[in-house]
């Protein structure tokens, strides 16, 4: 474990942030606002990652990951086998200077974390969060419940497991043990939230976030732009890791021990869709680093190995197998592919059965990828290596299920519904090369199973508000592990968290079963249910379970200290930029 500043020891009073360090960097789809109560999209956190500050953090080089205090003084103070958590938060914390504040320093405190987790419970916001302590805090039932029966949450109304014992004091009692708590309150949703804020902006704070972070939004153009700068009012850390051993580790701490940071006094991020854009920018050094995009695989490495020409430029690999899997879902409230009856469940299984995995990993992915088996990936407690799935490519069998359940082909080639109405799969995707390659890949897959499909090229945040309402039929998707245990990835098909956590809309008393048996016991004997739910999957549907993608992130010679992180998506905090040498 890295202690000094990585564990909460000296702080630095003021941030020491350079203006004129400044990181380039593209993301390759939009964000939705950075209200992590309202959304979980994957740009959106990166962004509130570093704005927001949750109790507790990963140390940046520890692997596996370890948690070290952040806003805490210390690790909490665990009772009762895991039902009972306090914390001491750090005096002298300050949320960077808003008009929400009218002019006067704001500290934070243990209240600033109870209102996260009200506003996330809150059933009007309709939290994609709430799936992580749904059930678990004492009393929060009870407050929910009568927020659902008046049409008002009371955020003043005492909750018996959610305690300010004094201002720098919380105290959090859970229903049952929970020892994945911690965890759960180092996701960036949990992360102390001003009140006056949320007031002051209404509607509209997504876009006027307010944390105690290192870095505050400066500017903000929606689908476009989004610029950063160093939060002044921020504490400021020393770059003190310990290496785990590895020659990039140990480059890193020559590189890094003893800086006071954050270094970078600016971070801008263009949205950039299109995959040879990115790449183009990136060679070009208007991006200072990123992962290298699927069509540039050809072009930058040989094997897994960085080509000659890259390396002469200094630039650096850092490969790292996420700890994430990709899926194509089915919303299970859709007329067509939705439903359980015996023909929907074969329609389902049929068009799983169709798509070539295989195929998928060299074209989509350049071979940068695995066949996931599980819903779990590995790195995360809970998979099971020598799990096979049940559900493989097998076209013959896919046309012979859907002979059977009554799908009849017609002259053109394509089959109906059993009703005789004509059969079009809707599937929502992206406006990318990559997604063009995806939708040519499911067209040519449902073409030899005789099934037609029309694909509706729009944008990631406009598919995600859809799927959050329950309204597409078919849309690709993926989940990085917010915390490394199974609950995190099981909770997406879970049936009380339909249209939030759940795109799939997926509710079946068998698999809900199962979860709930799982998250009442110790995370290391949870296995066998998260086997059986993978099961269930198999059974049922709802999902596709794909891949796991290999990240080949690509980085500049101006840029030190970087690491990708199986559980942060941000870094910027931890790296320094030195002048480019011409």
């Amino acid at each position: 474990m890295a202690c000094a500043m990585s564990c909460g020891g000296v702080a630095i009073a003021k941030s020491p942030a350079q203006p004129n360090k400044v990181l380039n960097l593209a993301f390759e789809a939009p964000d939705d606002g950075f209200d992590m109560v309202k959304t979980y999209n994957f740009y959106s956190g990166n962004i509130a990652e570093v704005i927001f500050e949750p109790l507790l953090k990963y140390d940046y080089l520890a692997r596996p990951v370890v948690l070290v205090p952040n806003t805490a003084q210390a690790m909490p103070k665990i009772e009762q086998e895991g039902k009972i958590y306090t914390f001491k938060i750090r005096p002298g914390i300050y949320f960077s200077a808003d008009p929400a504040f009218k002019g006067k320093a704001r500290e934070l405190t243990a209240q600033d974390y109870i209102y996260s987790i009200q506003r996330i419970s809150d059933p009007k916001n309709r939290s994609p969060a709430f799936n992580f302590i749904d059930g678990k805090i004492v009393g929060m039932d009870q407050a929910v419940a009568n927020a659902n029966k008046t049409g008002k949450f009371d955020y003043d109304a005492p909750i018996a497991g959610l305690k300010a014992l004094d201002r720098y004091t919380l105290q959090f009692t859970l229903t049952r043990p929970d020892y994945n708590f911690q965890y759960i309150l180092a996701y960036v949703a949990f992360s102390g939230t001003a009140r006056e804020v949320v007031e002051f902006y209404g509607d509209r704070v997504g876009q006027h976030p307010v944390g105690t972070g290192p870095y505050q939004l400066s500017k903000y153009v929606p689908r476009s732009k989004i610029e950063l700068v160093a939060n002044p009012e921020y504490r400021g850390f020393v770059w003190d890791f310990k290496s785990t051993g590895t020659a990039w580790d140990n480059k890193l701490v020559k590189q890094m021990s003893g800086k006071k940071m954050p270094q970078v006094g600016k971070v801008t991020v263009s949205i950039i869709e299109e995959e040879q854009s990115r790449w183009l920018a990136f060679k070009s050094g208007q991006l200072d680093f990123d992962k290298l995009t699927s069509n540039a695989v050809p072009q930058a490495l040989n094997g897994n190995q960085l080509k000659p020409e890259l390396q002469k430029q200094g630039i650096q690999h850092f490969p790292n197998k996420d700890a994430e899997i990709t899926y194509t879902m089915f919303n299970m409230k859709d007329p067509i592919v939705g439903g359980f009856s015996l023909d929907k469940i074969a329609l389902r299984r049929a068009i799983s059965m169709s798509y070539n995995q295989t195929e998928a990993i060299k074209q989509l992915y350049k071979g940068q990828a695995v066949k996931a088996e599980m819903f779990i990936p590995d790195g995360v407690q809970g998979n099971n290596p020598k799990y096979r799935s049940s559900v493989g490519y097998n076209p013959l069998l896919a046309n012979k299920l859907l002979d059977r359940f009554g799908y009849k082909k017609g002259k053109d080639g394509y089959r109906t519904l059993p009703n005789g109405q004509p059969l079009t799969l809707r599937y929502n995707t992206e406006n990318s090369s990559s997604s063009i390659i995806h939708s040519e890949l499911w067209k040519k897959n449902l073409d030899a199973i005789g099934v037609r499909v029309e694909f509706k090229v729009s944008n990631f945040a406009d598919n995600m508000k859809e799927a959050m309402q329950c309204k597409y039929m078919m849309w690709g998707g993926a989940w990085i592990a917010d915390y490394p245990e199974g609950e995190n990835f099981a909770q997406l098909l879970y049936g009380p968290n339909s249209a939030r956590g759940n795109l799939s809309c997926y509710q079946s008393k068998a698999y809900d079963a199962l979860y709930d048996k799982a998250m009442v016991l110790l995370p290391e004997k949870r296995l066998p249910f998260y086997e059986q739910m993978n099961r269930q999957i198999e059974a049922d549907n709802p999902w596709i379970v794909h891949t796991t993608r290999v990240r080949n992130w690509l980085i500049h010679p101006q840029v030190q200290g970087y690491k990708a992180h199986p559980m942060m998506n941000t870094t910027w905090q931890y790296l320094d930029v030195q002048p480019v040498k011409k």
